[in-house]
C-alpha cells in the first residue's frame, strides 16, 4: 500500500469520524445534518480516491475514479445547503431564496453522473518522466468540474458572509470551522481548475485533495473540542456580499491561472505550470488569511503607526462612523449593540459589554455585548450592585476611562465581577463611565484584547468622547421615549373623554328600555332576548366607562396598611375561577403594606384575568407571594398561550393594545401606572406556547407611598 493510499485512508477515517461526532450532538439542526452528511461523501470518494492508488490496470483505476466523481456529484448540494444554514438565526429566509438553486445543485449533478457513469473518465497510462496515470475527462465530468467550481467559489462566499456577521468572541468560536472547510474547498478550487484546463490530470493530483482534507478535519477538530460545534445566531444581511473576499480571490486566481498559462504554453514549459499555479494559489489563500486575523491586522496597525509616525486611529473616520451608525437607531438595545460592535471592531477588543443603570431596582442590566450569542445573553444578564457606593463617588473619578485592574476601590469590585473576560492573555479589562451631564447612565467593560495590549492615551480620549457620545444618544432615547409617552397617554385622555360621553348616552338609551321592557312581558321569546342583549351591553359599557373615567385625572392614592396575602385569598374567592383550571398558591408569610388596597386589588384582579384567559380550560396558574430585603413581591405565572417578545416590549403596557379579540388594551397599562404610583415595578417573562409570568413589587415602607 502507497503512502497515497494511506494518507486519504486517513482522511476519510477522520472525515467519518467528524461526521459521527456532529450526528450524536444533544442539539441537531438542518446545518448539522448537513454537515454530517457532507462529510460522510468526503470519507466515501477519499476511500475511493486511496483505492485508485492501489489500482494496477487502467479499467481499475477508471472504476475507482468514476465511483469517485459520481460521490463528488452529491457534495454541491450538500455543502451550500449547510454554508446557508449554519450558525444564521434567519437560515430559512435564505433557504427559501435559494430553494430552485437547491434543487437544481442536488438533483442535475448526481444525475448527469449516474446517467453518464460508464463515460465519465478514460484512463491512459505513461512512462515518463516517471509512469503514472493519466485521467483524461469525457464532456459529462468537464460539466460536473464546472458545477463543482461554480458551487465551491458561492459555498465559500457564504462561509465568509457568516463569518464577516461575526464580531468578537463569536467570530473566535467559528473561525477554525470556516477555516477548515475553507482549505478543503480551496484545495479542491485548485485541481479543478487544473482539471477543467487541461480536460484531465495525472492521478497523483488528487493527493492534494486528500491532503487538504486532513488537514481540515483536523482544524475542525479543534473546533469541536474548542466549542463542541456549538451554533451562534447571526443575522447577515440578504443582499448580495458586493465585498466577498472569496469572489475576488477566485477571480484573481483564475484570471492570473489564464495569463500564466498562455505564458508557459508560449515557452514550452507547460510540465512546471501546475507547480506555479499551485504557488499562486497558496500565495491568495495566505493573503485571505492575513485579511481575517485581528492579530496581524493589529500589527500591520501598530507598524504603520511606529515607523510612519501617523495617529494610532483616524479620529474623523471614526466618529464619522459612530455618528452614522447611532444617529439612525432609535431604541436602547440596538444602539448598545450597535455601539458593542463599533468599539470591539475598532479597538480589537473581543469582549465588549454595555451595562446600564437601574435606580430603582439598584442593578445593572446588560444591554449588549459580543462575549455572548443572543441566547446565551437572556441568562445572567443582571447584576446587584453596591449602588450607595456607586452613587457616592464623585463624577469627577467617573469622568474618565480606567483600567480595573489597578483599581482597588470597593465600588469597583462590583464591575469587576459582571465581565470576567474569556482569555487570560487579554490584559487589563477598561471600563468606560457612561455619563451625560448629571445622569449616571452606566458603564461600558472592554475585555480580551487581541494580545493583551494596553490602551494608549490617545485611545482613551477617544474611548472616552465615544462613551460621552453613548451616554448622550441613550439619553435622548430615553426623553424621548418619556415625550412619546406622555403624548399617548394626553391622547388618551382625550378619546377617554369621547368614549364616556357617548358611551353614557347608549346606556341611558338601554335604561329606557329596560324600563319599558314589561310592556311585552307577555311574549317570552322577547323578553329573553331583550333582557340577555340588553343587560349585556349595559354591563359592558358601564364597565368601560368606570375604566376609562379612572384617567381622566391624575391617579390619587389612599393608603392604608393590610395584608397583601388576604388580598390575594379574597379576590380569588371573587373571582369564581373555572373549576378545571388548577389554581397554585404559595402565600409565604409577609409583613403588611401601606398602601392602596382598592387600586392594587384591581391590580391583582386584572392578572388573575389574564392569566385565566391565557390558560383557557386545563390550565395552570401559581400565585406565590414572597418578601426579601424590604420588598415584597407578588409573582402571578399561568402555562398558557403567551406573548411574542416584540408585543410585550413594544405594544403589553400602552393603552389600546391588546392580543384579545374583545380586549380594550387597557388593564395592563392601568396596572403599570398604579404599581409605578406606589414607587414599584412590574416585570414580565413570556414565551409563545410555554406561558407568562408577572411579577410585582412593591415597597415595604410607609413612606414610599
Amino acid at each position: 500500500m502507497s503512502l497515497n493510499s494511506v494518507v486519504a485512508f486517513l482522511a476519510a477515517l477522520c472525515s467519518a469520524a467528524l461526521a459521527l461526532a456532529v450526528m450524536f450532538r444533544k442539539r441537531r439542526s438542518v446545518a448539522g445534518w448537513c454537515f454530517s452528511a457532507g462529510m460522510v461523501a468526503f470519507a466515501i470518494e477519499a476511500v475511493f480516491q486511496g483505492l485508485s492508488f492501489t489500482a494496477a490496470t487502467p479499467e481499475s483505476v477508471g472504476f475507482w475514479q468514476g465511483l469517485a466523481l459520481i460521490i463528488m456529484a452529491f457534495l454541491p448540494g450538500l455543502w451550500l445547503c449547510f454554508s446557508l444554514t449554519y450558525s444564521r438565526g434567519n437560515y430559512r429566509e435564505f433557504l427559501v431564496r435559494w430553494g430552485v438553486v437547491l434543487i437544481a445543485v442536488f438533483l442535475l449533478p448526481p444525475a448527469i453522473a449516474l446517467l453518464f457513469r460508464g463515460e465519465l473518465v478514460q484512463v491512459l497510462p505513461y512512462t515518463e518522466p516517471i509512469p503514472g496515470w493519466w485521467l483524461r475527462l469525457q464532456g459529462p465530468a468537464k460539466a460536473l468540474n464546472g458545477v463543482f467550481l461554480v458551487a465551491t467559489v458561492v459555498i465559500l462566499t457564504n462561509l465568509e458572509k457568516t463569518f464577516r456577521s461575526t464580531v468578537g468572541t463569536l467570530r473566535w468560536r467559528i473561525k477554525l470551522l470556516v477555516l477548515g472547510l475553507g482549505v478543503v474547498f480551496g484545495a479542491r478550487f485548485y485541481t479543478r481548475t487544473q482539471a477543467v484546463i487541461f480536460s484531465g490530470h495525472d492521478l497523483e493530483l488528487t493527493n492534494v485533495e486528500t491532503v487538504a482534507l486532513l488537514l481540515g478535519c483536523l482544524l475542525m477538530a479543534i473546533a469541536y473540542l474548542r466549542s463542541g460545534f456549538s451554533e451562534i445566531d447571526v443575522y447577515p444581511s440578504r443582499a448580495v456580499l458586493h465585498t466577498s473576499v472569496t469572489v475576488l480571490l477566485a477571480g484573481g486566481y483564475l484570471f492570473v491561472v489564464g495569463v500564466l498559462a498562455k505564458i508557459v504554453a508560449h515557452f514550452g514549459g507547460i510540465a512546471s505550470f501546475p507547480i506555479e499555479a499551485f504557488l499562486v494559489l497558496l500565495g491568495l489563500v495566505i493573503l485571505a488569511a492575513l485579511l481575517f486575523s485581528n492579530r496581524v491586522r493589529q500589527v500591520i496597525q501598530l507598524f504603520i503607526s511606529r515607523h510612519f509616525r501617523r495617529p494610532e486611529h483616524d479620529f474623523r473616520q471614526i466618529w464619522t462612523r459612530f455618528t452614522r451608525s447611532l444617529s439612525a437607531i432609535l431604541d436602547e438595545a440596538g444602539l448598545c449593540a450597535a455601539a458593542s460592535r463599533l468599539i470591539s471592531e475598532t479597538f480589537n477588543a473581543l469582549s465588549v459589554s454595555i451595562w446600564l443603570f437601574d435606580e430603582q431596582q439598584e442593578r445593572l442590566v446588560r444591554a449588549s455585548t459580543t462575549l455572548h450569542s443572543e441566547q446565551e445573553q437572556a441568562a445572567d444578564s443582571t447584576r446587584e450592585v453596591a449602588t450607595k457606593e456607586w452613587n457616592s463617588v464623585s463624577l469627577k473619578k467617573l469622568s474618565r476611562p480606567f483600567e480595573l485592574e489597578r483599581t482597588k476601590e470597593k465600588w469597583v469590585e462590583d464591575l469587576k465581577q459582571i465581565n470576567a473576560g474569556r482569555f487570560r492573555t487579554g490584559g487589563n479589562r477598561v471600563c468606560i463611565p457612561l455619563l451625560a451631564g448629571e445622569h449616571r447612565v452606566g458603564v461600558i467593560i472592554l475585555a480580551d484584547r487581541v494580545s493583551g495590549i494596553r490602551y494608549t492615551a490617545e485611545e482613551l480620549d477617544l474611548l472616552k468622547c465615544i462613551g460621552d457620545q453613548v451616554a448622550v444618544s441613550l439619553l435622548n432615547l430615553r426623553l424621548a421615549r418619556e415625550i412619546m409617552l406622555s403624548k399617548e397617554l394626553e391622547a388618551f385622555q382625550t378619546i377617554s373623554t369621547f368614549f364616556i360621553h357617548d358611551l353614557k348616552n347608549a346606556a341611558s338609551t338601554l335604561s329606557l328600555m329596560l324600563q319599558n321592557l314589561p310592556l311585552h312581558f307577555d311574549n317570552p321569546a322577547f323578553r329573553r332576548d331583550a333582557l340577555q342583549g340588553i343587560g349585556g351591553t349595559a354591563n359592558r359599557i358601564n364597565h368601560l366607562i368606570e375604566r376609562l373615567s379612572g384617567f381622566r385625572h391624575e391617579l390619587c392614592l389612599k393608603p392604608t396598611e393590610f395584608d397583601l396575602n388576604l388580598l390575594v385569598t379574597s379576590t380569588l374567592k371573587n373571582l369564581n375561577s373555572d373549576p378545571e383550571v388548577e389554581l397554585v398558591t404559595k402565600l409565604n408569610p409577609v409583613s403588611k403594606i401601606v398602601a392602596d388596597r382598592e387600586q392594587l386589588h384591581s391590580v391583582v384582579t386584572n392578572l388573575l384575568l389574564n392569566a385565566r384567559d391565557a390558560v383557557g380550560r386545563r390550565g395552570r396558574i401559581t400565585i406565590e407571594t414572597r418578601q426579601r430585603d424590604g420588598w415584597l413581591t407578588l409573582s402571578i405565572a399561568d402555562n398558557g398561550c403567551g406573548m411574542t417578545v416584540a408585543f410585550v416590549k413594544d405594544s403589553l403596557f400602552r393603552p389600546f393594545r391588546t392580543t384579545k379579540k374583545k380586549g380594550l388594551g387597557i388593564g395592563m397599562f392601568q396596572a403599570k401606572l398604579i404599581v409605578e404610583a406606589h414607587r414599584g415595578s412590574i416585570q414580565v417573562k413570556s414565551e409563545p406556547g410555554s406561558g407568562t409570568t408577572f411579577q410585582v413589587t412593591l415597597p415595604l415602607e410607609s413612606g414610599a407611598v
